[in-house]
């Protein structure tokens, strides 16, 4: 896909006013999104003083914490799903040791169970998905501390 056609594209978007539109083509693909405007508000609002330095030191917490940690991530657009049935155990569960290649969850996409396998050896530190909720590609599923 050229820069001609990509144009194109965001031209349709605005032709018909949707704010995403994905195309794949020859195996490649491409997403383009444009967030709505905000009734109202021309300038995104400036924090604080206080409140940057709390989500500073927090997003310098979390990257210091993942660092230590390895993401699972989805390989495929789904519904993410912690046990085989709704009445079965869950794969895996927060604080538990798991091995690698061990199966951790499903990502259902288009009638079809792909189940995520553990990429390492380690405990699983945080489930970052609720069940049933759609995940997209390249979304994290866990986190685990090898």
């Amino acid at each position: 896909m050229d820069l001609k056609e990509i144009k194109k594209l965001i031209e349709l978007m605005s032709e018909m006013a949707l704010t995403e539109i994905e195309v794949e083509e020859s195996g490649r693909r491409i997403r383009i999104r444009k967030e709505p405007p905000v009734a109202g508000r021309e300038k995104p609002m400036s924090a604080p003083h206080s409140i940057e330095k709390e989500v500073i030191s927090q997003a310098e917490s979390k990257s210091a914490e993942d660092e230590k940690t390895v993401l699972v991530r989805s390989p495929i657009v789904g519904t993410f799903y912690k046990s085989p049935s709704p009445d079965a155990d869950p794969y895996a569960e927060v604080g538990e040791v798991v091995k690698k290649g061990q199966i951790l969850c499903i990502v259902e996409a288009m009638k079809l169970m792909n189940e995520i396998e553990s990429d390492v050896e380690g405990k699983v530190v945080e489930i970052c998905v609720e069940d049933g909720a759609a995940v997209e590609y390249g979304e994290p599923l866990f986190r685990i501390e090898p």
